[in-house]
């Protein structure tokens, strides 16, 4: 009898296992919406109350959509700089970086609702298919494209695509009534960082980096080559609306500067043991005068570049006070695509100094308008303004820095605001300047084009009373004629019209020249080339720069559209007026300067 009951044991077990989950199952799905787990931590109620929002909510829920929207939440309240980025906009929050994206190679502007070629990128898919600047698409793929439809984010979905891939467009050209079509082949389009390089002077070399990619170091080191053919001596970095991006390639830039084992950044965070990023001693410069330029745009690792140079005695820093963003974000992807950058550690200056300025925990209105704070302070205005919240550091031979947030240059450059009027901030600000300089050049490209360079063109423009035609189409659409104003913004108005019609007829590298001459910045570093002052020296009080009334581009490009530190920017640079960068725009009336 024993022996026949252990042979149905097995059974009998798995049988009562069987009821065992069954039962469980039942209260399980009977009694879920009203016991939660054991475990009550933080996760746990996120996970629970998205799993009850999804079984039992009134309403069906797109519970993607609903976690696309959570997640920023959760993440502002971290600090303002840990971001989410949702799967969609991931290859454009990344392709700035990466030094490449797969396109077509155009830059254009929409302008009445149509696609207008700004520029056609040299050597690439859109130039080789016969796509001139000034066209304007107006089908693609055999569809028509204009009107309401046309918007940034759809042109960019239209016109990129994966390497390899053909997109057909229709294009409507000056002078010809037929339409014209071309089918490209879309292919990788290079992203520069370096958009600026040549001779100030017969000595000084010049370099314009406005971001900090993949590709920033090898093309430093052509820039520095290039530099080198022209038999340069000094050097001057411009940094100003530079929002950073990847630091080892600050590093990297830094290391060409610096003599062995000189420290050039450390990070540190919580979980972060602090990492060390010294120079090796290969650098090819170390002995070459320098002069960096920061403002109130330069942000992250521009901030490492200059904090390095400076707290190291290797160059003389000029401008304005940065930013402050000393932040480490760490990318971190989702199955979906989508990625967050969460902080992880902070970003300390040879001395020691937190380049991080000042922030609370959750929404800090006060971090968000910093800038605008600034402003009205008086900090762009006066070196005494500056309010240094952190204690002093030394660099390595004692002269006195401070922490508390950005970098202090050694040279102070108020911003000008000479010639400022209503007037101009109306005109500026609406986006008159740049519909009146794309009109201007889409109606004489054809004539312009005679004019290959820089010089050439603004003398020509300089003889053609700019600011008279401006203020004719302004009144013409709503901006009231103001001639006592006009005469006194007559150097701005000229200024800010003239860079826009060279961008748009040449490149970012001839507006960089043009608005250049005269800056009050790069007077100030070609004097301190003058006096053999580029080592710093200890002195008891640091040196001022004189201001020669010449406007410098402090609403450029570059600071709107990378990083988590845009919302202050565009905020501050909206209450400002002086917008003199190839892709300023304005609050009401906004061109959108895209790549496709």
């Amino acid at each position: 009898m024993n022996k026949k009951n252990n042979r149905y044991m097995p059974l009998l077990l798995a049988i009562s296992m069987v009821i065992g989950v069954i039962i469980g199952s039942f209260i399980a799905n009977h009694f879920s919406g009203n016991r939660l787990s054991i475990v009550n931590s933080g996760s746990n109620r996120l996970s629970n109350l998205l799993h009850i929002i999804e079984d039992q909510y009134v309403d069906k829920v797109n519970i993607d959509s609903l976690v696309d929207k959570a997640i920023p939440q959760i993440l502002a309240e971290l600090d303002p700089h840990s971001v989410y980025i949702s799967a969609k906009d991931v290859q454009a929050a990344t392709d700035d970086l990466k030094g490449s994206f797969s396109g077509v190679g155009i830059e254009f502007t929409i302008r009445q609702d149509t696609i207008h070629v700004q520029n056609v990128i040299k050597n690439g898919p859109a130039e080789r298919a016969g796509v001139l600047a000034g066209d304007k698409i107006v089908s693609v793929d055999g569809k028509p494209f204009v009107g309401k439809i046309v918007t940034d984010e759809e042109a960019k979905h239209r016109l990129k695509g994966p390497k390899g891939t053909r997109v057909t467009i229709g294009v409507k050209r000056y002078g010809q009534k037929a339409l014209k079509y071309f089918t490209i082949t879309r292919a990788d389009i290079p992203v520069k960082s370096i958009s600026a390089t040549y001779m100030l002077d017969a000595n000084t070399g010049y370099i314009r980096i406005k971001n900090f990619g993949e590709t920033t170091y090898p093309e430093m080191l052509g820039a520095l080559a290039q530099l080198t053919q022209k038999g340069f001596s000094n050097l001057v970095i411009d940094l100003r609306d530079n929002p950073g991006g990847l630091m080892q390639s600050a590093v990297q830039i830094a290391n060409e500067f610096l003599p062995k084992n000189k420290l050039i950044v450390y990070t540190q965070g919580r979980k972060s043991p602090r990492q060390e990023y010294p120079s090796d001693g290969h650098g090819s410069y170390q002995q070459i005068p320098l002069v960096v330029l920061i403002n109130e745009g330069s942000a992250s690792a521009s901030e490492i570049f200059a904090g390095a140079m400076q707290d190291n005695d290797r160059a003389t820093i000029i401008g304005r006070r940065s930013f402050g963003k000393g932040l480490v974000q760490q990318q971190i992807a989702f199955p979906d695509g989508s990625m967050i950058r969460l902080t992880i550690a902070r970003y300390y200056t040879p001395s020691g100094r937190c380049i991080q300025k000042p922030y609370t925990s959750g929404e800090d209105p006060s971090y968000e308008q910093d800038l605008l704070s600034r402003y009205q302070h008086g900090e762009f205005f006066s070196r005494d303004s500056i309010k240094h919240t952190g204690p002093a550091y030394h660099t390595g031979i004692g002269r006195v820095v401070y922490g508390g947030g950005g970098i202090t240059p050694d040279i102070f450059v108020p911003e000008d605001t000479s010639g400022v009027t209503s007037y101009y901030k109306e005109a500026a600000m609406s986006g008159l300047i740049l519909q009146f300089a794309f009109d201007y050049t889409d109606d004489n490209r054809q004539h312009l084009k005679e004019y290959s360079k820089m010089q050439e063109l603004a003398n020509y423009l300089a003889r053609q009373n700019m600011v008279e035609k401006f203020a004719t189409y302004a009144d013409r659409r709503g901006l009231q004629r103001r001639n006592l104003m006009i005469k006194k913004s007559h150097r701005l108005l000229e200024t800010y019209i003239n860079s826009r019609i060279i961008y748009n007829m040449l490149d970012e590298q001839a507006w960089d020249e043009y608005v250049n001459i005269g800056d009050p910045a790069i007077n100030a570093a070609l004097g301190v080339f003058r006096r053999n002052e580029a080592f710093p020296k200890l002195k008891p009080q640091p040196a001022r720069a004189n201001h020669n009334g010449k406007v410098s581009h402090v609403l450029s490009p570059y600071i709107r559209r990378q990083e988590s530190h845009n919302k202050s920017v565009t905020y501050y640079a909206y209450y400002r007026t002086l917008g003199q960068g190839p892709l300023a725009q304005g609050d009401k009336s906004r061109e959108e300067e895209l790549r496709g």
